[in-house]
C-alpha cells in the first residue's frame, strides 16, 4: 500500500497477516530465544566487570592509579583488528560458543569512565572515612554502601549495554556458522540485505499469490526485533534521566 502511494496518513486495510506470517516459523523464536539470552548474560558480565574495575580506579590511594587508566584509555585508540581478533577467537576455541557473544567487548572503557566519575564525585569520600572507623572492608563498603547509592549510574549502563547486545550481529556474523547460536539480528541481516528466507519459510502458495511478500515479512520483523526494547524504555526511564547528566560538569 505504501510502495503504490495508496497510503497518505492513516493505514488502509490494516492487517496483522504478516505478523503471523513471521510469527508461524521456529526461526524467529530460535533469534528471540538466543538473542534474550545474550543480552541477559552479556550485560550482567559486562555490569560486574565495568563496576569492578571502576571502583578501583576511583580511589585516589590506588597504587598505579595513572598507569592503570592509561591502559584502559589506550584500547579507545587502537584495537587487534578483525583478522587478529578472529584469530585469538580461534586460538581460544570459542568459535561457534555463546562466548563468542559475551566475552568480546566485556567493558566498555566509557563506561567504566562514566561509573568511575560518578564513584569520585557523587558519593562523599567521607562516607568511606567513617565505614573505616567502624571497621567496615573495602568489600563490605563496596556491596553495602557503594552499589546502594549507585542505582542511577547501574541503570544506565546497563541500559547501554543491553541495546548494544540486543543490536549486535558482527560478532555473530564472524564467529557463528551454527544457526542455532544466531542472534535475531543476523537473523534479520540476513532478510534486509540478502532478501534470503529459508526454503520452509513460506508456503509457496502465499508466495505465489502476494506481491511483495519479501517487503511485508521485512516490516514485520523490524517491528518485532525492536518491541522489546521499546517496552523496556519506559521502565528505565526514571534511572536513564537521573543518570544521563552523570560525569558532566556542573556551574
Amino acid at each position: 500500500m505504501v510502495t503504490s502511494g495508496k497510503v497518505w496518513l492513516l493505514p488502509v486495510k490494516p492487517t496483522l497477516f504478516n505478523y503471523s506470517m513471521v510469527l508461524r516459523y521456529d526461526l524467529v523464536y530460535v533469534g528471540y530465544r538466543n538473542t534474550i539470552f545474550y543480552t541477559i548474560c552479556g550485560t550482567t558480565i559486562n555490569v560486574i566487570l565495568t563496576l569492578l574495575c571502576a571502583y578501583p580506579l576511583s580511589r585516589k590511594d590506588l597504587l598505579g592509579r595513572g598507569f592503570f587508566t592509561f591502559l584502559f584509555t589506550f584500547t579507545m585508540l587502537f584495537s587487534g583488528g578483525m583478522i587478529p581478533s578472529y584469530i585469538l577467537m580461534r586460538n581460544l576455541k570459542l568459535l561457534n560458543t555463546v562466548w563468542a557473544m559475551m566475552l568480546p567487548g566485556a567493558i566498555s572503557v566509557t563506561n567504566m569512565i562514566v561509573v568511575r566519575t560518578y564513584f569520585q564525585n557523587s558519593v562523599p569520600i567521607e562516607l568511606l572515612e567513617a565505614s573505616k572507623i567502624d571497621g567496615c572492608s573495602d568489600i563490605n563498603y563496596f556491596f553495602k554502601i557503594l552499589l546502594p547509592l549507585s542505582h542511577a549510574v547501574i541503570a544506565v549502563i546497563a541500559l547501554f549495554y543491553a541495546v548494544g547486545h540486543w543490536n549486535a550481529y558482527f560478532n555473530a556474523f564472524l564467529y557463528l556458522s551454527r544457526q542455532s547460536l544466531y542472534p535475531l539480528q543476523l537473523f534479520l541481516r540476513e532478510i534486509l540485505v540478502q532478501n534470503k528466507f529459508s526454503g520452509d519459510m513460506i508456503d509457496p502458495e502465499f508466495a505465489e499469490a502476494m506481491l511483495g511478500l519479501y517487503e511485508v515479512l521485512k516490516y514485520a520483523i523490524i517491528v518485532l526485533s525492536t518491541a522489546p526494547l521499546m517496552c523496556f524504555y519506559p521502565l528505565a526511564q526514571r534511572h536513564f534521566v537521573k543518570g544521563v547528566m552523570i560525569g558532566s560538569l556542573k556551574g
